[in-house]
């Protein structure tokens, strides 16, 4: 049986690969140029196709022969396989050293490299807190949000407006970011209420796109597409710092704050509000009819959600120094939406995983730059079709009850 799917893979193989050379074989082998008048013949170019779609295929037939016998072995009850990964990262005494040896090695970052490499990796840290915050949305109360990126823009124009018109300091707006960010989240979760899958996404982003379009366009409050600029920096009892002190100072805020968050989220998680969300996520009838406030719930997500976020615009308005609308597009909303994703929703150590992959491997893969999106695509189609909960599956908490008498 093994050798005929064996054969049978490779007889569809081949007949991809061919059609594939076939269909494009005007643009890979004919190469016609009209100032010299002369037609070039670039057969090898076929051949490469040809070998490269075969291989291509084989793969794709192994993965999915793979994918279907995982299935098939969950459905007739043997169960569903943990990966080495899982295992090795659950086991206290492996994770408790990495995670000291990784907060050592954070600590230490600014001190071994360059500005440029820890301003890179400030950027992963605030994708790393809003992918933490969309999770609590998103990953634990299932709550789909396409315009999340508007709270991003309220705290970074929070922190930009008081400062330039009142010259209220970092460390006096970032908790009134923190309370506009769960204003807001509160004010988009009450009309959403009875919203749910794609009317709910459609709700969120066009939050999303009316936030964006009024920074936008009322130019007296905002100053338009010309945004912000001379944004100060965070200072300390009145000190300020040059660019490269003011680097390292926000480089260790933001390791505070991530700790923080994974803390916070964390507990939440098999918290009582976290059970919550994690039944409103699986049914949302049944969680109603079991007792919980389904109201309640759901602005707790929104409202926790668009504090983490908007924390983060501070944040962000403070190492960059200038804003402008440009900054909080869909592209955003989409691109830590895909970080929770790609991590596993519900995850918090994949959703962590999930923000270094997606936006260091871009910064250090700049040869590539041209087909950046491409492969993007390319990664999230795969690890949809063969692995749909994320490159770390959440991991259920499990409550054992004593049904022996007293």
């Amino acid at each position: 049986m093994a050798v005929a799917n064996l054969l049978g893979n490779l007889k569809k193989s081949a007949i991809a690969a061919l059609w594939l050379a076939f269909l494009t074989l005007p643009v890979m082998v004919i190469r016609v140029d009209t100032v010299e008048k002369t037609v070039t013949w670039r057969w090898m170019h076929l051949a490469y196709m040809l070998v490269g779609s075969f291989v291509l295929a084989v793969a794709w037939h192994f993965l999915m022969d793979r994918r279907d016998r995982g299935a098939a072995n969950r459905d007739s009850g043997g169960g569903e396989t943990q990966s080495a990964l899982s295992l090795w990262l659950e086991n206290p005494s492996v994770m408790r050293p990495l995670m000291a040896f990784g907060l050592l090695v954070a600590v230490a970052f600014p001190w071994v490299f360059s500005m440029y490499q820890t301003n890179i990796l400030i950027s992963a840290l605030i994708y790393v807190v809003l992918g933490l915050g969309l999770n609590i949305t998103v990953g634990l109360a299932g709550l789909l949000d396409l315009g999340y990126v508007a709270f991003y823009a309220v705290g970074a124009y929070a922190y930009a407006l008081l400062n330039h018109h009142f010259q209220l300091g970092f460390w006096t707006v970032l908790p009134l970011g923190a309370i506009l960010g769960a204003f807001f989240g509160i004010l988009l979760g009450f009309p959403v209420l009875r919203l749910r899958g794609d009317y709910l996404a459609i709700v969120t982003l066009g939050f999303g796109q009316i936030v964006r379009l009024v920074l936008e366009n009322w130019s007296a409050f905002s100053n338009g597409p010309a945004g912000i600029s001379n944004i100060s920096r965070p200072g300390l009892f009145g000190v300020t710092y040059g660019v490269d002190q003011a680097t390292t100072y926000i480089y260790y805020i933001m390791l505070a704050l991530v700790v923080l968050t994974i803390f916070v989220t964390a507990r939440l998680k098999d918290s009582r509000i976290g059970r919550a969300w994690l039944a409103l996520r699986e049914d949302e009838i049944a969680c109603q009819a079991m007792g919980i406030d389904n109201t309640r719930a759901k602005l707790m997500a929104f409202a926790l959600g668009a504090t983490l976020a908007s924390l983060m615009g501070v944040v962000f308005a403070a190492k960059t120094t200038y804003i402008n609308p440009a900054s909080f597009t869909f592209m955003e909303s989409a691109m830590i939406l895909a970080i929770v994703v790609l991590g596993g929703m519900g995850s918090v150590l994949g959703v962590i995983l999930g923000a270094f992959l997606l936006i260091l491997l871009p910064e250090y893969m700049r040869a590539f730059s041209e087909y950046r999106m491409l492969i993007f695509g390319a990664t999230m189609i795969l690890v949809m079709v063969f692995r749909p909960q994320g490159l770390i599956r959440a991991k259920r908490k499990v409550y054992k009850i004593n049904t022996e008498a007293a």
